[in-house]
């Protein structure tokens, strides 16, 4: 039995010796993100569970960022976009199934129909990208990294937010990111 008891002692002796050399490279990665989390994070613990939106509430750069309001004012906002979205899929869904259009007798209109149809499943696809987006931005809220660039820990911006919900990146790191991109396809 004295060698079980010794054997768990020299385990956990060396795990932690490893997990803060793990932890501190992971940091200094990820330290704009863990800075802009860890502030959002604060505001969100000392704020209530669920702040209440008055009906004509609109963020200002005045306010306090991403203060307990705003950020129930932006998660209804995205909860209202996603419902919308997922109705209008149904409704799509429902019309194709009643509808069909591949029954058509003339070829002309089956033709159209056909193009209908892949016009409104390429829409649908982008939408579906788009849910899963909503769905990240929802996560972001409750972590409380929601409003602030995932590449520099800085703020997005209230206008930015407004315009699109689901952004990652503030307007400077989104045009880097682009330029990089056009470099990139114009390179190949």
């Amino acid at each position: 039995m004295p060698t079980n008891s010794k054997t768990p002692a020299k385990t956990s002796a060396k795990a932690p010796a490893k997990a803060p050399a793990k932890t501190s490279a992971k940091v200094e990665d990820e330290a704009p993100v863990a800075k802009a989390a860890s502030k959002a994070a604060a505001a969100k613990a000392a704020a209530p569970a669920a702040a209440i939106v008055p009906h004509d509430y609109k963020p200002t750069e005045k306010e306090k960022y991403m203060n307990p309001v705003m950020l129930e004012y932006f998660r209804q906002k995205l909860v209202k976009q996603k419902n919308d979205l997922l109705r209008e899929s149904s409704d799509t869904l429902s019309t194709m199934q009643t509808e069909g259009g591949m029954q058509e007798p003339d070829i002309a209109d089956r033709a159209t129909a056909e193009t209908d149809l892949g016009v409104e499943l390429r829409t649908r696809d982008r939408y579906r990208k788009l849910l899963s987006k909503i769905d990240s931005a929802l996560h972001r809220i409750e972590d409380g990294s929601y409003g602030f660039c995932e590449e520099t820990g800085e703020p997005i911006g209230i206008a930015r937010l407004e315009a699109r919900p689901v952004a990652t990146l503030s307007i400077e790191a989104q045009e880097r990111h682009e330029r990089v991109e056009r470099t990139q396809r114009d390179d190949v």
